[in-house]
């Protein structure tokens, strides 16, 4: 792997990577780090994206009504998001620091990097998931189907969950609520009715 980083940043004349990595300062240490690890996870999902074989995404699931979704079968804590804040993060503070000589403001910068990151990839996601919705799929064919619950789906409709539902050879994610008690992640529930356009009601 040292040989692609050599590939990709020229060390300094008669020096390895590690030995030019070696004689950063400690900012500059954790700068690279983030932007290296962080764009080799990144390439990773994305081939494993391209090959269909992309399941492990993991949204984190908060014990209260709010679980940080912001709409569309999109949650804010997830792997993804999290090595998307990290590439940014990394690159920003590696691309910047010739420019910002205070670590304090660097880290800063970087930082605000990392989160524009996570919400352009926010809005490229929701984009697909529009064009998914807006395709052959209905989601009033879900009704009286047995799905999948993906994100735990709060009691008495205080708050929304998701499922997850096969259909017409595709798997959609749709927001999920319920009249009853609280449904864990892993049950399996069936649709009785459609709550609106993105949402319908389990028990």
């Amino acid at each position: 792997m040292l040989g692609i980083l050599d590939a990709i940043v020229p060390p300094e004349s008669g020096m390895t990577w590690w030995e030019t990595y070696q004689d950063l300062d400690t900012w500059m240490q954790v700068f690279w780090g983030c932007a290296v690890i962080g764009s080799l996870i990144f390439i990773v999902q994305m081939v494993l994206t391209l090959m269909g074989m992309d399941h492990s995404d993991i949204d984190v699931d908060f014990d209260g009504g709010d679980t940080m979704d912001l709409g569309g079968g999109i949650s804010l804590f997830s792997i993804k998001n999290f090595v998307n804040f990290i590439v940014g993060f990394g690159w920003g503070g590696v691309c910047f620091s010739g420019a910002i000589e205070n670590k304090w403001l660097l880290t800063l910068v970087a930082v605000l990097v990392g989160v524009a990151f996570v919400l352009m990839f926010f809005f490229i996601k929701k984009q697909t998931k529009k064009l998914e919705h807006n395709g052959a799929f209905n989601i009033a064919d879900c009704v009286g189907k047995t799905v999948d619950v993906y994100l735990r789906i709060p009691a008495s409709k205080g708050g929304k969950g998701k499922v997850q539902v096969s259909l017409n050879g595709s798997v959609q994610e749709f927001e999920a609520m319920t009249d009853g008690d609280s449904i864990a992640s892993g049950q399996k529930v069936e649709v009785i009715s459609i709550v609106d356009g993105s949402t319908v009601l389990v028990k």
